[in-house]
């Protein structure tokens, strides 16, 4: 450490040290794959709040959160979410080229007096989620399975990668 290191130390900790008193640091480094980092902060999704409802789903309730898992292979995203207690009938999902909406609903089959809780942790009732895709999908050919409470959604990607040899013609 240099001395002008060492005076930025001194005065952030309010003191000055004595001479012959040396103190040693050991900075700990956390370890990172950059490949990885760098492809995560490109192919993260963007998470955005829902500028339009449908009317089907505007109907001033309030909405809880939906968590999602979003994620990608070479050929697609694929968007999963843990909605158990709902019924395929109450999910709503829409797709553009560029972002999905999945909307919904589940309630609870039994009721509980709130007093009756020692914890209560489960969304009950309405709930949205709109996310913003790093890349390009095909909505047309996407599909929506759901399967022991799991909704998964394929999103193929469309490559916009590949060129295409133009001819050039004299007018």
């Amino acid at each position: 450490m240099d001395a002008s290191e060492e005076k930025f130390f001194e005065t952030l900790a309010g003191s000055t040290s004595n001479a012959g008193e040396h103190y040693e640091v050991e900075l700990a480094k956390a370890r990172t794959n950059a490949a990885a980092v760098a492809k995560a902060k490109t192919a993260e999704p963007k998470i955005i709040e829902p500028d339009e409802m449908d009317e089907k789903w505007d109907d001033g309730e309030p909405e809880g959160k939906l968590m999602v898992d979003v994620y990608q292979t070479p050929d697609e995203i694929v968007v999963e979410s843990a909605i158990a207690g709902a019924k395929p009938e109450n999910i709503d999902v829409s797709a553009t080229a560029d972002s999905i909406t999945i909307r919904g609903s589940r309630k609870r089959e039994k009721t509980v007096r709130d007093e009756s809780y020692l914890y209560q942790e489960c969304y009950w009732g309405k709930f949205t989620r709109s996310i913003i895709l790093p890349q390009e999908v095909d909505p047309e050919a996407a599909t929506v399975t759901f399967k022991n409470g799991i909704l998964t959604v394929r999103l193929p990607k469309v490559n916009r990668k590949k060129t295409k040899k133009l001819q050039v013609t004299m007018e």
